[in-house]
């Protein structure tokens, strides 16, 4: 048995709060620690959104994998540019949803 459970860090759309939610809520329950995406009700100033996206890339630091939330197989600029972060760090990137082709 590990020494901590496992860490997750969730990344997607802002448009899928609510499924980012439910996979939160499905890890939390099955005993892994979740870091995900910092809500914001209302619009942010870029400069907030700047500061959203860096720290985001810290808590991919902290995870030991990632899940993208991507329902439709959708993955935006900021969540391809996690996804990138990810990889090139070593971490696992896994989808709910089969991954967009590779262009």
């Amino acid at each position: 048995m590990p020494d901590r459970p496992e860490i997750v860090c969730i990344c997607g759309s802002a448009r899928f709060v609510d499924e980012m939610r439910a996979a939160n809520r499905e890890l939390t329950l099955a005993g892994i620690i979740v870091v995900a995406p910092g809500e914001a009700d209302g619009s942010v100033t870029d400069e907030q959104k700047t500061v959203l996206d860096a720290l985001h890339l810290r808590k991919i630091d902290l995870a030991d994998r990632v899940l993208v939330v991507n329902p439709g197989g959708y993955v935006g600029e900021s969540t391809s540019r996690e996804i990138d972060y990810s990889r090139a760090t070593g971490k696992p990137v896994s989808f709910t949803h089969p991954a967009p082709a590779a262009t």
